[in-house]
């Protein structure tokens, strides 16, 4: 049967074999539901049905779990909030399932603990996710600066980043977000830019190259533009061209087109050309972008107290760790895509490409707010505590030895095992017969403490082959296991050109035998659940086998001579 996926507005009238659903924000669904119009959903939609609630930004449902401390029963029934929507939803039906997904959960909350005691299934924090590569690292970078200058540091540093990029085949455009107080400073500074990067001049460009205090990654984008023959000039007219108005995006107001939208969160697009995005928190949660490598902070206050950051440095620590999270690329097959690659540094090109796995947030000098800034990335986990270069050099006598200096080092590579050459399942699992033992329906009491001998079951053993049971029983118990639709299998067996091979052919099951043990009428009068219990734990068996044989790579025979002394050199250890 085809199961078939509907949007829908509401539950009423819907065919119960598809799978409807409502796409919906929590306050437009609170709004909806205590403030019902025709046609739209109501609380009598979920009192007959089953319902699965999937929440994202979970955290906003639990504003009366924070206050429960301070308010009785009585009042915690009567709010009329959106966690209180949530609720009267779940328990319509108490089959009703709610799946929460939140990366900024309070956990230090004692309210927000004891509701989740019990019912977190997955905990990834941050910092697990940083630790295990999954994000960029997070860098700050202050400058003691005019703001357009901090914007125009981010500007070369993204121009950079695209250039390396490209010189290793990747056409990935980094993108900057310029984060503003107010609106009006946000419309401002868009003015400002625009205008000073139509007339950005050589001279504009040599006044940050010429700062004794620039920073190393700085002079380094200078060094490359001269290397290859960029000069100020040609580079000045390049930026005038990269961000120019219509490659730039404010999203500021409330009520933004649908256009707006749909770029902001397609910038990693092959045809959205935006380099720059103006906002004042529009973006702050929800907001997923993955090439996004600079953040400047176009405004310098802070809102610190006792000594702790405020809530506007925690949202901006939260905004980074958004933005942190890892741009895929890779210039080896055998390199993690999704992983950060550069953390131990050998070559100048692998210093190059870890700028490529670095967020950049500019912000203006002020060491005090830079320290808040610090302790709230600590605290959600983005950065660590400390860090430190360590560098890893060879002993001074093995480099003088021979060996080092002409020596050779045979290596084969790692490829992408395509399975070309399997063409089914593996011999010993079709020429084994396996057994399945079938419930007899046998049973026998006995005195305890006396010297019964126990009677045995009578049981017998068939052999079948499990195509005799018919295609419909094999699919029915194929389709229970994912990894059996026709697209997994294919991973598996490339050669495969149906199910109806899969269940047929002797390389597959068509010549696999069962041993069906049990009571001799059962095994001689197999009912269609019996040949169906009998398929899905033989296809489970075979799934585990199919996994243990699951290889992604494997090793080339040939093998390449290298030097030695380009093979092992002295790298840097980025350790956190």
């Amino acid at each position: 049967q085809q199961i078939r996926i509907k949007e829908v507005d509401n539950f009423q009238a819907t065919n119960p074999d598809d799978i409807n659903i409502v796409f919906s924000t929590i306050q437009g669904l609170h709004t909806r539901l205590n403030t019902p119009q025709e046609n739209s959903i109501t609380y009598d939609d979920f009192e007959s049905e089953k319902i699965v609630l999937i929440s994202d930004e979970a955290h906003h449902i639990n504003a009366e779990t924070k206050k429960t401390k301070d308010i009785n029963q009585a009042e915690l029934f009567d709010l009329n909030s959106w966690e209180s929507t949530v609720n009267k939803i779940f328990n319509a039906n108490n089959q009703n399932i709610l799946l929460e997904f939140t990366a900024t959960e309070d956990l230090t909350n004692e309210q927000i603990i004891e509701k989740y005691r019990d019912k977190i299934i997955f905990d990834y924090p941050l910092k697990s996710f940083r630790m295990d590569g999954y994000s960029k690292e997070v860098k700050v970078l202050q400058s003691d600066i005019q703001p357009f200058d901090r914007a125009l540091q981010a500007i070369l540093l993204s121009q950079f980043r695209r250039k390396i990029f490209e010189k290793h085949g990747w056409m990935i455009k980094p993108v900057i977000l310029f984060k503003s107080k107010k609106i009006k400073d946000s419309n401002a500074f868009l003015e400002e830019f625009i205008s000073k990067i139509k007339n950005l001049k050589e001279s504009d460009l040599a006044k940050i190259q010429s700062n004794p205090n620039l920073d190393s990654n700085l002079k380094k984008v200078f060094d490359y533009f001269q290397s290859n023959q960029i000069t100020l000039e040609n580079l000045a007219l390049e930026l005038q061209e990269e961000f120019s108005e219509n490659k730039c995006i404010s999203v500021n107001s409330k009520n933004e087109s649908e256009q707006k939208q749909i770029a902001v969160n397609t910038l990693e697009d092959s045809d959205n050309e935006y380099r720059a995005i103006f906002a004042v928190d529009k973006l702050n949660e929800g907001w997923d972008v993955l090439n996004l490598f600079d953040i400047v902070r176009l405004y310098d206050t802070r809102d610190a107290k006792s000594g702790k950051p405020g809530k506007t440095t925690l949202s901006e620590a939260q905004l980074i760790g958004r933005g942190a999270r890892y741009c895929p690329f890779r210039l080896e097959e055998d390199q993690p895509l999704y992983q950060r690659k550069y953390d131990i540094l050998n070559d100048e090109k692998e210093h190059d490409l870890k700028l490529c796995e670095e967020l950049y947030y500019h912000s203006a000098y002020n060491p005090r707010y830079i320290q808040e800034l610090h302790t709230a990335l600590e605290e959600i986990g983005i950065k660590a505590k400390t860090s430190r270069e360590c560098k890893l050099f060879l002993k001074p006598d093995f480099k003088d030895k021979s060996f080092y200096k002409i020596g050779m080092i045979f290596k084969n590579e790692r490829v992408k095992y395509a399975r070309e050459d399997v063409l089914g399942l593996n011999a010993s699992f079709i020429e084994t017969i396996h057994k399945i033992p079938l419930l007899s329906g046998y049973s026998q009491s006995l005195t305890v403490f006396e010297d019964e001998k126990q009677k045995q079951a009578n049981k017998k053993q068939k052999d079948y082959f499990i195509k005799s049971f018919g295609s419909s029983v094999i699919k029915k118990a194929l389709s229970k296991f994912p990894e059996y639709q026709f697209s997994s299998l294919k991973c598996f067996f490339p050669h495969l050109k149906s199910l109806s091979e899969f269940i047929e052919s002797d390389s597959y099951l068509g010549k696999i035998r069962i041993e069906v043990e049990g009571s001799e009428i059962v095994v001689n009068n197999l009912t269609q659940d019996n040949k169906l219990d009998c398929v899905v734990r033989l296809l489970d068996k075979l799934s585990s086998q199919l996994q243990a044989e699951k290889i992604d790579y494997k090793g080339t025979k040939e093998f390449k001579p290298f030097m030695v002394k380009d093979t092992f050199t002295d790298k840097t250890l980025n350790i956190v």
